[in-house]
């Protein structure tokens, strides 16, 4: 009988820490974020849960040979049952950002949801792998951004879809191994990633340079001092919290690559994948504080540890 760990274990349950932060980035660079934005994060939460379980039962065969332990090929749970709960949590997804987003959200749930059915039972085990599988990662961004003005999320949607390629890459030597030079690449491209996230938005750079210069023609003279020394300070977190994350992100992530480099055994892939899968909300903590939502940045974060702490019983890969 199918239990609830059984579910659980399919559809990568622990894994799904890293999904939310998608949104939660995007609408913070689109200045989008609001009431809409936690059920759009669900909405993504449910589309990713479709997808793990689509994975599996289209490759029910190969697990059955390389990983037979897995739920579907030892039989807690049967093919049909994952297939249908692949299926409902699509039209569940899609239903729910329809719902709370309207038409704005739909476009990019609909396409978002076809491009991860399209990866799992045609792009993943061909040369566009990765690149479909990024889609469908700044795309979840994208929908978070639905709400708001959406090119100015294209940054964060490309930073995301970048991390997602490397993991992606990764994860096709999992079984295997890899040779060095597969983790010297996607290391390389961590650091271009954290680096992106790291950059102040030009934007809000600007903005801020404009309040100035507003603050010193109006205020007093008394005034400006204070008003310029909470300025600076306000400023100073804002400006060193998305180093801060993507610093941390990229530490974390970056020495499982390393330990790849050195020991490129299909152990050391998984350990790197499951890094880079659970150390994704570091990242969108960085990208939503660049966004200017600082503590919320924190917040999402945050989930990079709990995330790891779950991975221990349920493996994210």
């Amino acid at each position: 009988m199918t239990t609830l760990a059984d579910l659980a274990e399919l559809v990568r349950a622990p894994a799904a820490l890293s999904v939310p932060g998608d949104v939660v980035a995007g609408a913070a660079a689109a200045g989008a974020l609001g009431s809409r934005t936690p059920a759009l994060a669900g909405a993504s939460v449910l589309l990713y849960w479709a997808g793990m379980a689509a994975n599996d039962w289209a490759d029910r065969g190969l697990d059955a040979v390389e990983r037979p332990e897995r739920p579907i090929p030892s039989g807690r749970v049967t093919p049909a049952a994952a297939v249908g709960l692949a299926a409902g949590l699509t039209a569940a997804g899609v239903g729910l950002a329809a719902a709370v987003g309207g038409r704005r959200a739909a476009a990019l749930a609909v396409p978002l949801a076809a491009t991860i059915w399209g990866y799992d039972l045609l792009a993943k085990n061909t040369a566009a792998g990765p690149a479909v599988m990024a889609a469908c990662r700044g795309l979840d961004v994208l929908l978070g951004a639905s709400g708001g003005r959406m090119t100015r999320a294209l940054p964060a949607a490309v930073t995301v879809a970048a991390h997602t390629w490397t993991v992606t890459a990764l994860s096709r030597r999992e079984v295997s191994g890899a040779d060095a030079a597969l983790p010297m690449r996607t290391l390389a491209g961590t650091a271009l990633v954290a680096a992106s996230a790291a950059i102040p938005q030009a934007r809000r750079a600007a903005a801020r340079a404009a309040d100035h210069s507003g603050a010193t023609v109006q205020g007093r003279a008394t005034d400006e001092v204070g008003a310029r020394v909470s300025r600076t300070r306000s400023a100073g977190v804002a400006a060193v919290l998305p180093v801060v994350l993507a610093g941390w992100y990229a530490a974390r992530y970056g020495a499982a690559q390393a330990e790849v480099i050195r020991d490129p055994s299909a152990g050391r892939v998984r350990a790197a994948v499951g890094a880079g899968i659970t150390g994704l909300p570091a990242l969108q903590g960085a990208l939503t504080a660049r966004g200017g939502a600082g503590l919320l940045g924190l917040a999402v974060a945050a989930a990079a540890p709990l995330g790891r702490r779950l991975a221990r019983k349920v493996s994210p890969t």
